[in-house]
């Protein structure tokens, strides 16, 4: 037991710890920096906002908007720790729409680097404030109205947090993708990036997302884009009767990355990386996503206020909404929505020379008008469309043919069916024996009729035939695996689907008559998302009469 004159073991820290811990917190990269820079030139009203950076950004960070600016006063009190124009108490928290509230963007980037603020609200003079430590110089400075911020060596004090970061290719990676994330969630805000004196790309401020996407990518990828909106109600609860908006930008699944990096998400105007609503997006994609592939778009969520904490994250990378499921419904289905009534066929350029491949590209198609030439090496029907030609993969096409039409039956129209006589006995593991006891009904709406026969043993009586060509007992299996698989019924058969769908299909090799080709060309072009099989794959490339000119140097 202790003697009451001994020292304490927990005491109160001086206020200049706090305030470096707090730093700590707010401060963590050259990303944070640039971060909460942007979030400052947003809620300012900025309309245009350029970043450059030197090195990883320890070296040279320069901010600079024409938002509304400081007077000489409001920049004094903006390096103070919990200054700020953006709240008055935490009654405001709840339904405040800024950025930036905590105060801290300032003071936490002056304790951790040389701070340079340059501002101006339109009268003269304008102020030049420095901060190096705690030596605080404030000058008059000729500036038009807005905000320059420039901060130099970061962490110059801070050896181990300098050791700790990335090289200086992955911390500027995330400075750069996280100023594309502002750019994209934000296309009415002009956003230019420069590195090293070189400049990476800036973005008109049009407020047209595929302005923005052609700047941060390419107009090719712009040019595979497909805008939407979409609004529903929210019913019950503190905020029944209030809106979800949902708005953003789709490129066509046959453009794709292999990770989620490229799936930019807002809610109420602030980027954010919400994983929910990022699977949301994938779930409107549905099976047009290749396996393994995630889609470049940029998805924003507007709803009450009240509803979303942004203060759940030190980063304000994340945000809790207290209406997640209602937001990531409605964005799935404006997504799903979206995607089913735009043209998604792949088409492209032939390449004339050894080492140019087909390059993906978007345009406007009427695939009912395509008129069967021929068959190419019994798997691709070759087919004139007005001045294209179109190459379809029959196996694909058929895949996508025939997992509408069984989609269609589950929801209720009849699918085609073929009688086993004898009924085929199947042995299945004890989980396949329980599947097909749980999910009868899924099962015979896919148009198996299956019956229990004893142990593990299942009786076959009658299996899918779309298109007249049978599924066989391999289908059965996948149909139970997918069924059992999912944790989402909805998604375990949409895989039970696409699993179906490929057996009864046309193969690689299958020969066809023209009237047959026909048949499968024109039933392809009546499917609602006729341009991609349900795993992903493309079905139709087009082939611009142009192009076919410009290889053989016709004129």
């Amino acid at each position: 037991m202790s003697d009451a004159t001994d020292p304490p073991t927990v005491a109160r820290l001086d206020e200049a710890t706090v305030d470096r811990i707090a730093a700590g917190e707010v401060v963590t990269r050259p990303a944070r920096v640039v971060g909460e820079l942007l979030d400052n030139a947003l809620d300012a009203g900025a309309e245009a906002i350029r970043v450059e950076i030197d090195g990883d950004g320890t070296e040279r960070i320069r901010v600079a908007d024409d938002g509304h600016g400081m007077g000489r006063r409001d920049a004094r009190r903006a390096i103070e720790r919990h200054a700020t124009s953006k709240l008055r108490d935490a009654a405001d928290l709840p339904e405040t729409t800024s950025l930036g509230f905590r105060g801290e963007a300032l003071p936490s980037i002056a304790d951790a680097a040389r701070l340079e603020l340059v501002t101006s609200d339109g009268s003269e003079p304008g102020t030049r404030l420095t901060v190096d430590g705690d030596d605080v110089q404030v000058s008059d400075a000729g500036r038009a109205r807005g905000t320059t911020v420039t901060v130099r060596d970061l962490f110059a004090d801070r050896p181990a947090r300098r050791e700790a970061l990335g090289g200086g290719g992955a911390e500027f990676a995330k400075v750069s993708a996280l100023v594309a994330r502002y750019a994209l969630t934000r296309p009415d805000v002009s956003f230019s990036l420069a590195h090293d004196g070189r400049e990476l790309f800036e973005t008109p401020g049009s407020g047209a997302s595929e302005d923005a996407l052609a700047a941060v990518y390419d107009r090719h990828v712009a040019a595979r884009a497909t805008t939407f909106t979409h609004e529903t109600t929210l019913s019950g609860g503190e905020f029944d009767g209030a809106a979800i908006g949902v708005e953003g930008v789709l490129v066509s699944p046959s453009t794709t990355r292999a990770d989620r990096s490229h799936l930019r998400t807002a809610i109420n105007d602030r980027p954010v990386v919400d994983e929910g609503v990022r699977r949301a997006v994938e779930r409107g994609y549905g099976t047009l996503l290749p396996d393994g592939r995630h889609p470049i778009a940029v998805v924003s969520v507007s709803i009450p206020p009240a509803s979303v904490d942004a203060n759940v994250h030190p980063a304000k990378a994340e945000v809790a909404l207290s209406v997640r499921d209602a937001v990531e419904a409605a964005v799935e289905t404006g997504v799903s929505d979206a995607l089913t009534t735009a043209d998604l066929r792949r088409s492209g350029e032939v390449a004339m020379g050894l080492e140019e491949s087909l390059a993906p590209k978007a345009e406007e198609s009427a695939l009912a008008e395509a008129e069967v030439l021929g068959q190419f090496r019994d798997t691709y029907v070759l087919c004139a469309e007005g001045d294209d030609l179109l190459v379809v993969d029959q196996h694909a096409a058929h895949e996508r043919v025939n997992f509408e039409r069984l989609r269609a039956a589950v929801a209720g129209e009849s699918v085609e069916r073929a009688e086993l006589s004898p009924p085929e006995t199947v042995s299945l593991a004890p989980a396949e024996a329980a599947v097909v006891e749980e999910h009868a009904d899924a099962l015979a709406a896919l148009g198996f009729d299956a019956e229990s026969f004893g142990g593990t043993t299942a009786k076959l009586s009658t299996v899918p035939a779309p298109m007249g060509r049978p599924a066989d007992a391999g289908a059965f299996r996948e149909t139970l695996a997918a069924l059992a698989g999912g944790d989402d019924p909805a998604d375990a058969r949409e895989s039970a689907l696409a699993e179906l769908a490929c057996h009864p299909s046309l193969k690689a090799g299958d020969a066809l008559e023209t009237a047959e080709a026909q048949a499968l060309v024109e039933r392809l072009g009546q499917c609602e998302q006729p341009f991609a099989c349900p795993h992903g794959r493309p079905t139709v490339l087009s082939v611009s009469e142009e192009t076919l000119a410009a290889g053989f140097e016709r004129e």
